[in-house]
């Protein structure tokens, strides 16, 4: 009987303890965020057109790049400059968010094994991994330093 009772107080509490809601602020800055990753993005795309048997290098330069940049906030926002949330949600999960597309780089990278470019789907799928994980490490490395925009 005495467990019962321990067990339907666990669940009262359960269900009448308050539930944190969404940060309307932290949701606002995710999205102007992510509308400025996505235009960039955009422009890019339309400045760098995607052709069959080509480098896509409009997907390849946002996604390099935006691991640079992602690498180098998170560690400046985590490691040296005073803790908010904000930041990172406007810079990191929405901006680097939106700017940078791994579903695109499949799509990008099936096509090219569909139309028979087999050496340049696997030469853009190795060098968007290597130099991701590369850009990744010296960003981290010039945040921990305090180089690349102080």
């Amino acid at each position: 009987m005495e467990r019962a009772r321990h067990i339907s107080a666990e669940h009262r509490t359960a269900d009448t303890a308050p539930r944190p809601g969404a940060d309307t602020r932290e949701l606002a800055a995710i999205f102007v965020g992510g509308c400025l990753g996505a235009g960039m993005r955009a422009g890019l795309e339309q400045g760098f057109p995607v052709h069959p048997g080509v480098w896509p290098w409009a997907t390849f330069s946002a996604n390099i790049a935006g691991a640079l940049l992602l690498a180098w906030l998170i560690t400046r926002l985590q490691e040296r400059l005073p803790p908010t949330m904000y930041l990172r949600a406007l810079l990191a999960t929405g901006f680097c968010g939106a700017l940078t597309t791994f579903s695109t780089l499949v799509l990008e990278v099936l096509t090219m094994l569909e139309g028979g470019d087999v050496v340049l789907a696997c030469a853009y799928a190795t060098a968007s991994v290597v130099l991701g994980v590369a850009a990744i490490e010296l960003a981290t490395k010039m945040a921990r330093r305090g180089r690349l925009l102080g």
